[in-house]
């Protein structure tokens, strides 16, 4: 399909992008479109230094191949550069989702779907309704000069519905959000819209101020746990922050005991989702990678410079937002795995504690911060009232240890807002999960 020359190693990847973006403002339309773009990333290595260019036409491929093989200079030895000689010459084709494709949904189906679900949010106390919907559907393809050759699809759809509530000068805000990999996920029912409108002017009205901010056992619900898991474990994970740096090589010793033995964190590409990717932006395979397993520091994620700079395999994490950006090393779907104990079981061990149902936003790297939404009280064993939070901080290391339960309920989470960001590259999609877990100390303030 492209002429690659012989001394220089290049792949090109093309992404073929749809997608919708539907929103309203206490019921007024604030934007209802479709994009439809294909672009292309190239890149050439010619064992000395990378040359890249992208173009917003995927049909001038070929010349901007040629015109960065003019900056470049042949090396007959490139496919024996370590980075190049790891990369792996895949030859697939995965389309999953062409029968239940976005794009054949009429887009007066899903305007319509918003604007009379939106209307259902009513409550006395609210003061402003946000209601957003957004799909997309991508095609992508990958060639390479050493002969990969890669098709595949993906796929999201996702409705988020927020409500700002205000009574006496408090204010509290939340949202629903469903998101799947096609458009029938998105859907939210009436009763799920009852509890939620409940659950929150319950907060609202009867959140209490946290009287003694300290050190607090904590149950995490699976989309804290995820929140968790990827800002203050997988970015830690990501072997790029490595190179160079004696210290976090030091720190990141393979077969060190880093956690609970209870704990196990994984990150892969092959989870359905916002996380799904099953080849990554260097062709490479996306594997299912344990970071800590048991306990054990266990792995980390890689491109195709870190793995060889490392002496590692690849992982399948060279990812980049678009093709207006180069790949690097990024997580895919990062799940603390499951364990044996019920959610009732963590919370009945707590005399007095905190249970975090979801969050705001969270970040990290040797220390991490998380921002609780909503979080309730635990009282002799029991949920109690809810309570207000402004952050929970600590130490990964330390906190990880003090994990000391696991509950059977894993739940892995799509998203179709915001996304993972590095470098200049924001948003990136991804997945995160986990179950409810139980960390015996943690500093609430």
């Amino acid at each position: 399909m492209f002429k690659f020359r012989k001394g220089f190693y290049a792949d090109i990847r093309i992404e073929d992008r749809f997608t919708t973006n539907i929103s309203y403002k206490n019921s007024v339309a604030e934007q209802c479109r479709e994009i439809s773009e294909k672009k292309a990333f190239i890149r050439v290595f010619d064992g000395k230094m990378w040359y890249y260019a992208s173009t917003d036409n995927a049909d001038n491929a070929q010349e901007e191949l040629d015109n960065l093989y003019a900056y470049a200079t042949p090396d007959n030895d490139v496919e024996n550069n370590p980075a190049i000689k790891i990369l792996e010459t895949n030859k697939d084709c995965v389309m999953r989702f062409e029968n239940n494709c976005v794009k054949n949904v009429p887009l007066e189906e899903k305007r319509d779907f918003v604007q009379k679900t939106a209307a259902k949010f009513v409550s006395e106390h609210c003061s402003l309704v946000i209601a957003h919907y957004l799909d997309r559907y991508s095609v992508y393809e990958f060639y390479s000069s050493k002969g990969a050759d890669i098709k595949y699809d993906f796929q999201t759809s996702g409705s988020v519905f927020s409500m700002s509530f205000a009574n006496k000068g408090e204010n509290f805000s939340d949202a629903i959000q469903k998101s799947g990999t096609a458009f029938d996920d998105v859907k939210v029912s009436d009763k799920e819209i009852e509890e939620f409108i409940k659950e929150s002017e319950n907060v609202l009205l009867n959140a209490k101020k946290l009287e003694n901010p300290g050190t607090y056992p904590v149950v995490l619900a699976p989309i804290v746990t995820g929140v968790f898991a990827h800002e203050s474990f997988g970015h830690k994970s990501e072997a790029d922050f490595m190179l160079g740096d004696e210290t976090m090589a030091k720190e990141w010793t393979m077969g060190k005991q880093v956690a609970s033995e209870l704990l196990s964190i994984v990150d892969s590409g092959t989870y359905d989702g916002s996380g799904y990717v099953p080849y990554d932006d260097e062709g490479t395979k996306c594997n299912y990678t344990y970071l800590i397993k048991d306990g054990v520091l266990a792995g980390r994620l890689h491109n195709a410079t870190t793995a060889a700079y490392l002496g590692e395999k690849l992982t399948g994490n060279a990812r980049a937002i678009n093709c207006g950006y180069e790949p690097i090393v990024r997580m895919t779907t990062t799940v603390i795995k499951g364990g044996n104990s019920t959610v009732e079981e963590l919370i009945a061990g707590i005399k007095h504690g905190y249970y975090i149902k979801n969050c705001k936003h969270g970040s990290g790297m040797s220390t991490f911060t998380i921002a609780p939404n909503v979080a309730y009280e635990i009282v002799d064993g029991k949920i109690g009232d809810p309570v207000k939070i402004a952050v929970l901080t600590g130490n990964v290391f330390e906190t990880l240890g003090d994990i000391d339960g696991v509950a059977n309920d894993e739940t892995v989470l799509t998203f179709v807002t915001g996304g993972c960001g590095k470098m200049e590259q924001f948003p990136l999609n991804v997945g995160m999960g986990g179950p409810h877990i139980r960390v015996k100390k943690m500093n609430v303030q």
